[in-house]
């Protein structure tokens, strides 16, 4: 295992003796995660793979206050409020009942990345929780452990757990919970010598109308795609992780587009229908299919949200990066690369 794939992570000799901080990145899945069988265990219907990006991190410092008698939560110099305060507060619960410990914690989240447009804040966010909450409270977990807690804040920060490229597997759907739970983890995979690129195109920045959770939650009670779509998307896992062994940019980029707009597809089709796809998301599209009819290998890939991702070869990422600006007027273009995986950070961010 390499080390931009893991980071192992050592637990502290006693809990909250000064707190930890840790960084974590958000990932984008090449094959997407959408829809859970088991929402309180945040357990999917289908295994999902990612690429962990480098760019977009985020800082979570816990410090346990044994005096307190409620967490204080802030997020980017903001006290958090609301479902943001409940969704940190329920996980700070769940690693206390794993410690033994009734400690409440001061937790400081600091977010390089939109939140809520469908750029994985979640994940990388969750991920830096996890592994600065488990080792303020003293969890000697390993990063198979991690990334099972991750997936209690958020479903895709199990990836982010690792760098490069990660796998979630969905579990076993008819374990008993504690079984099925177990399951149900991500880890690193190979992926030959690809020296890949993602171009990020933010169209817009801000958040959802309707939240992933509830999209999804709607889109497998109503889509009458979404069965098909999920069976469709097994089959894409196991040519995306043959593509990758093979470093087959192109394989990898058909599968994970064709993957990404069946997902969308399922979304138009739920009942009331869900449309993360704007005008703007639509003209990144268009030229991302020029690029292909000038011979430049790109592939577009979208989350829940209007933001387009376009897989290309790093030697490319200019070019592509070039002819998405020019697509998204008024959006920002970023270049990302394969990043690492979630690690323990000192005070000087080492």
């Amino acid at each position: 295992m390499s080390e931009q794939q893991t980071t192992m992570l050592r637990p502290r000799e006693r809990p909250g003796a000064n707190g930890a901080t840790a960084v974590a990145q958000p990932n984008i899945a090449l094959i997407k995660y959408w829809g859970k069988r088991d929402e309180r265990l945040f357990l999917p219907w289908t295994s999902s793979l990612s690429m962990t990006l480098d760019i977009f991190p985020t800082t979570t410092r816990v410090r346990l206050d044994a005096e307190a008698t409620d967490d204080a939560v802030t997020f980017n110099g903001t006290p958090a409020s609301g479902e943001e305060r409940r969704r940190i507060a329920g996980f700070l619960d769940l690693v206390r009942r794993r410690a033994g410990l009734t400690h409440r914690a001061v937790v400081d989240t600091r977010n390089t990345v939109p939140t809520g447009a469908g750029l994985a804040s979640s994940a990388g966010g969750f991920a830096a929780l996890a592994v600065a909450a488990a080792t303020a409270y003293g969890l000697d977990l390993d990063p198979t452990g991690l990334s099972r807690l991750a997936r209690r804040g958020s479903g895709s920060a199990t990836r982010s757990i690792f760098g490069g490229f990660a796998v979630w597997h969905a579990g076993t759907p008819t374990a008993p919970p504690a079984e099925a739970d177990l399951s149900s983890y991500a880890e690193p995979i190979p992926a030959g010598d690809l020296d890949p690129a993602l171009v990020i195109a933010v169209v817009n920045a801000g958040p959802k109308d309707v939240s992933s959770r509830a999209a999804m939650r709607r889109t497998v009670e109503t889509s009458p795609l979404f069965e098909p779509w999920a069976a469709s998307s097994r089959d894409d896992l196991t040519e995306m992780r043959q593509a990758l062994l093979r470093a087959d940019l192109d394989a990898v980029g058909e599968i994970a587009e064709r993957n990404s707009l069946g997902m969308h597809a399922t979304m138009l089709s739920a009942r009331p229908a869900v449309r993360y796809l704007s005008p703007a998301s639509v003209t990144v599209l268009d030229s991302v299919l020029q690029l292909r009819r000038d011979g430049v290998p790109a592939y577009a890939t979208m989350d829940a949200g209007p933001n387009v991702k376009v897989l290309c070869r790093r030697t490319d990422a200019e070019r592509v990066a070039g002819a998405v600006r020019a697509a998204a007027t008024g959006g920002t273009v970023h270049i990302a690369g394969p990043g690492p995986g979630a690690r323990l950070v000192d005070e000087d961010g080492r």
